[in-house]
């Protein structure tokens, strides 16, 4: 969009000289931002014309002042054509460094990414972003550096420079040179919108060039365990006593629906008593801050029983005493195997299971498993959780037996 600039003098009447002289002004307004600056010329206000925005008269000092401001006028012109010569987006501080020789300094993109990086990792310690949030952007920085210096054989950007071919450009990059599928490549273009907003938001630059960027996340169909698969972990016995910890810590997430990390940081202080004056868990994602509050199930409380006087949960007063997560999921693969389950078993399949196999299949309602996930919307509880077909089998069956004895009725036909 072209910017909208206009230039108008004027003189300032509340400010004479000691000779009773006053002061010509030049506003030169962009965008509607202002730009007001002194022409350095000293006139007697009866000689000016508001409507002309002249001197008066054909004297040689009326000639030589209107000569000047009309000089400062194709100034303004010039600096807008120089803008655009060079690329530079046209708006008001960039006009206002052209025309001043003292705007801001240009802005370029990496050192606003890295001043990002290290605020939210300065906030790590005191919660309000998780480190895998951090080591995400940190990511994204070094695919972008690179994909400065490959494309455009550069160490960084002026922030101006940035439009919607550019957006596109890094798009490919991600997909080809660095083949991250399509998902991902979203994840990191949109980790990179984050930084472009806080300029949008501090004013420096105006216009949003991600607004056509619309792109299609592919629909990942999320492994999780069926309840025969489920059980059989549950039931297997293990010999091995890093095997039968790790696997009920999986299933603590089974039932409680708890990501890594949230299971990671729960403390008995986590535990009280619920409305229904039963166990309940009441903490806070992670990930997005949202409360969680989690009826505490049997199989649930017999964990929290049986380790609650382990060493490593009692020094750290943690409710489980978990293993980092690496270990956690190399562990669960031997346990797959151990028990046949012919899927890449990880920590966070558990937290799928709970949505699926625990309570969505068992008529639970997605309002609630949401609540229980901690989700913000149905939207992400539906990402995680589906109504399986053993569900609708389950359904259907129940419908066929209500027809069959005659308590359910069909509706009746229309007459016209």
């Amino acid at each position: 969009m072209d910017a909208n600039i206009s230039n108008l003098f004027y003189i300032k009447r509340a400010k004479p000289n000691s000779k009773g002289l006053v002061p010509i002004f030049q506003r030169i307004t962009v965008n509607s931002q202002r730009i007001e600056k002194s022409t350095g010329k000293y006139i007697d206000p009866d000689l000016w014309s508001p409507t002309t925005a002249k001197l008066k008269g054909k004297t040689d000092e009326a000639r030589s002042i209107n000569s000047h401001l009309c000089k400062l006028q194709n100034e303004v012109l010039e600096a807008e054509k120089d803008l655009t010569l060079h690329r530079r987006e046209v708006n008001y501080v960039n006009m206002k460094s052209v025309l001043t020789g003292k705007g801001e300094k240009e802005r370029t993109i990496v050192p606003i990414f890295q001043e990002h990086n290290d605020r939210i990792q300065a906030l790590v310690p005191v919660g309000e972003f998780a480190q895998g949030t951090v080591e995400r952007y940190k990511t994204t920085l070094n695919h972008f550096k690179s994909f400065l210096e490959l494309k455009l054989q550069v160490k960084d950007i002026t922030i101006d420079k940035i439009d919607y071919a550019f957006i596109m450009d890094f798009d490919f990059f991600l997909r080809t040179q660095r083949a991250c599928k399509n998902n991902t490549s979203i994840k990191y273009v949109k980790n990179f919108q984050k930084i472009f907003n806080i300029c949008l938001d501090n004013e420096w630059v105006t216009k949003d060039v991600f607004k056509k960027y619309k792109p299609k996340p592919t629909i990942v169909d999320r492994d999780y365990l069926t309840e025969p698969e489920l059980q059989e972990v549950q039931s297997k016995r293990f010999a091995t006593p890093r095997l039968l910890l790790v696997r009920d810590i999986f299933l603590f997430s089974c039932y409680t629906g708890l990501a890594y990390v949230d299971v990671q940081n729960l403390s008995p202080a986590n535990i009280s008593m619920g409305i229904d004056g039963s166990k309940w868990i009441f903490t806070n994602r992670e990930k997005t801050d949202g409360p969680s509050h989690i009826p505490i199930l049997p199989v649930v409380e017999e964990l929290i029983e049986k380790y609650k006087n382990h060493p490593n949960a009692v020094n750290k007063n943690r409710v489980m005493p978990i293993l980092s997560n690496q270990r956690m999921n190399s562990y669960l693969k031997e346990i797959a195997d151990v028990c046949g389950i012919n899927k890449e078993l990880t920590f966070h399949i558990a937290r799928h299971t709970f949505a699926t196999t625990v309570t969505l299949s068992n008529g639970v309602p997605m309002e609630s498993v949401s609540k229980m996930l901690g989700h913000r919307s149905l939207k992400s509880t539906q990402i995680y959780a589906r109504v399986l077909d053993i569900k609708v089998s389950r359904d259907m069956q129940n419908l066929k037996n209500k027809l069959n004895s005659g308590t359910a009725k069909p509706a009746a036909d229309k007459t016209a």
